[in-house]
């Protein structure tokens, strides 16, 4: 057995001893808080539901409705002008949505096109470029009841803009 794994094997065991003599040390009641603990993150599971539930099924409405394919269609005469594959644009309008959906679109990418194609390079590289910025402001912002996420939105989506186009081009210069 190697370092690593002894290291990775016994890492959570002592972390865990650690907390607990620690707190016997500062006369916390370590169970007592770790169960309050416990309460307060199902309630805020509960109080993330809708905005979860809502996300989820805005993104089925988008992909079952067909508006998806159809504007990816209405855009790839402009989109192989300039060299960017249509494949692609579903991609990059997703994951700034849900990671989940564009993870399992990234997986059909690379199932499709294998992964040392252009396509897979691309939605590997776009998947690790850009975050999921309206699912992030709306558990995050949700969990806390801030209302006005103005500047967040903004500067998230020009971040994940910028990380698609960034994606694009240096895929291209590195592979195309």
């Amino acid at each position: 057995m190697g370092i690593i794994t002894s290291v990775s094997t016994w890492l959570i065991p002592c972390f865990i001893l650690l907390v607990l003599v620690a707190a016997t040390w500062k006369r916390v009641p370590a169970y007592e808080t770790f169960v309050e603990g416990g309460k307060e993150g199902v309630k805020m599971a509960f109080s993330l539901l809708p905005f979860l539930v809502g996300m989820i099924v805005s993104i089925s409405i988008l992909r079952s409705s067909g508006a998806l394919e159809a504007f990816v269609g209405f855009i790839s005469p402009l989109l192989i002008s300039i060299g960017i594959p249509p494949d692609i644009i579903p991609l990059a309008l997703v994951r700034p949505i849900s990671g989940t959906a564009a993870l399992g679109m990234t997986t059909e990418l690379i199932s499709t096109h294998g992964p040392d194609s252009f396509i897979g390079r691309l939605a590997s590289t776009m998947q690790g470029s850009t975050d999921t910025t309206l699912y992030i402001l709306t558990v995050y912002f949700g969990a806390v009841g801030i209302k006005k996420m103005r500047y967040a939105l903004k500067v998230g989506l020009l971040a994940d803009l910028i990380g698609i186009l960034a994606s694009i081009i240096i895929v291209t210069i590195i592979f195309g």
